[in-house]
């Protein structure tokens, strides 16, 4: 079994208020959990009204599907309308079990 994360930080531009960006977060987050099949939360800047800090999980039976999936959502981001990719990190590893 092979877990691999994303984090993602993202500028929400037309951000005024928390309530904008949470709508913002919430159908990036939805999204990314029908489409990718991913575990998916904001993790951090929970309280700046511009910037969202997203974490992604997803677990397969090998590395380059599992570093496939979150690299097509890091593009996926990269390509979001709304929100700003302002970078992020992808790490893939092994668990044994």
């Amino acid at each position: 079994m092979v877990i691999g994360s994303l984090t993602a930080r993202l500028l929400v531009r037309d951000s005024r208020t928390l309530k904008d960006k949470r709508q913002v977060v919430r159908s990036i987050l939805d999204k990314a959990r029908a489409g990718f099949d991913v575990a998916a939360a904001e993790v951090g800047s929970l309280d700046d009204v511009k910037v969202a800090e997203l974490a992604f999980a997803a677990v397969g039976p090998e590395a380059a599907m599992v570093r496939g999936v979150l690299q097509k959502l890091a593009e996926a981001l990269r390509r979001h309308p709304v929100a700003e990719y302002l970078g992020g990190d992808l790490t893939v590893g092994h668990e044994v079990v």
